[in-house]
């Protein structure tokens, strides 16, 4: 998918439409809520509501943040998928192209977090006031500088990813705010223009029928660019 097409035809990003739901792939570089400080800039629910209609925000993905977003089409939709996202009754997977090189396949980052934990706003790993969090790492292609993981939520925290791969010494490619010691930032292979990071698949029972539902999102072309050099 190129990406400058999808900030450019909403359409693109549609995965999945009912009467209930929506399923999109988001553009990275394109706002899941509108900016607080800047109302003015586009967001999905402006974006996507003069294709599908009313549309009710159920979750978000940072504005680098590529990849699976669920909008509700009803407000009886939204409770329901609300009430699924506060119990956790999902499960999100995320793919991040992640620095240095790895000698381990798999890490349970069982890691109590503390969100606005600085002064950078970051979150950080903190034993006794953070909250429980967990993320499965695992690692699905290894290269000489960086690395495709795959990390499991099962929790759903700001910046849970990129907190907890930071307390383990990795970096996410274009993630200047939580870069480890020892990220090569000269290494023109770990430079990236944006976080590489994307939310590839998500499970979840349909808020209205409660049947199954599976989405992977494909990956954008940049992150594709970036995977290529493994």
């Amino acid at each position: 998918m190129n990406n400058t097409q999808d900030l450019n035809d909403p359409r693109a990003w549609i995965l999945y439409s009912d009467a209930e739901l929506l399923v999109v792939n988001k553009p990275a570089g394109f706002l899941s809520i509108p900016d607080g400080y800047h109302p003015e800039l586009p967001h999905l629910a402006q974006a996507l509501a003069p294709v599908v209609g009313r549309l009710w925000i159920v979750h978000r993905l940072d504005k680098d943040t590529s990849g699976l977003i669920l909008l509700a089409r009803s407000a009886e939709a939204h409770r329901i998928l609300n009430q699924t996202f506060r119990e956790r009754a999902l499960r999100k997977i995320y793919h991040c192209l992640a620095a240095p090189s790895l000698d381990w396949q798999t890490q349970d980052l069982d890691l109590p977090l503390r969100v606005n934990a600085d002064r950078a706003h970051r979150t950080r790993v903190d034993r006794e006031r953070g909250k429980p969090a967990r993320t499965m790492i695992n690692v699905l292609r290894r290269g000489e500088s960086f690395s495709l993981l795959e990390c499991t939520l099962f929790s759903g925290y700001t910046h849970q990813i990129r907190a907890h791969l930071y307390s383990a010494g990795l970096g996410i490619l274009g993630d200047g705010l939580y870069r480890p010691k020892g990220f090569n930032t000269t290494d023109a292979r770990l430079q990236a223009e944006r976080v590489m990071l994307h939310a590839y698949e998500i499970s979840f029972a349909h808020p209205l029928t409660g049947s199954a539902l599976n989405f992977r999102a494909p990956y954008p072309s940049d992150f594709e660019e970036k995977l290529s050099a493994l």
